[in-house]
């Protein structure tokens, strides 16, 4: 399944507390489960204004219909074309 990186622009996101973390995590969860197995989140990096999510995805479609249905932006989806790391240089 490809692999997309979705950046959202969410207002003061680095300041949430991890109560408000956990509920926004809860309602993407929730939405997931409606979706089904075309998508799945495999973890989000919060900064200062802004969220980037790493999902596993059919296509760019579901995954502008998670966002819809979940109430979260998703400004810039890019699909992910390789992976390189420490190893890769090896």
């Amino acid at each position: 399944m490809p692999k997309y990186v979705i950046e959202r622009e969410i207002p003061g996101a680095g300041q949430f507390t991890p109560q408000k973390l956990k509920e926004i995590s809860q309602v993407s969860n929730n939405v997931l489960v409606t979706l089904g197995s075309e998508i799945q989140w495999v973890h989000s990096y919060v900064t200062g204004n802004k969220v980037y999510c790493i999902y596993n995805a059919a296509n760019e479609e579901i995954v502008r219909k998670h966002a819809s249905q979940s109430g979260f932006p998703a400004d810039v989806i890019n699909r992910v074309s390789a992976v390189i790391d420490t190893v890769t240089a090896e």
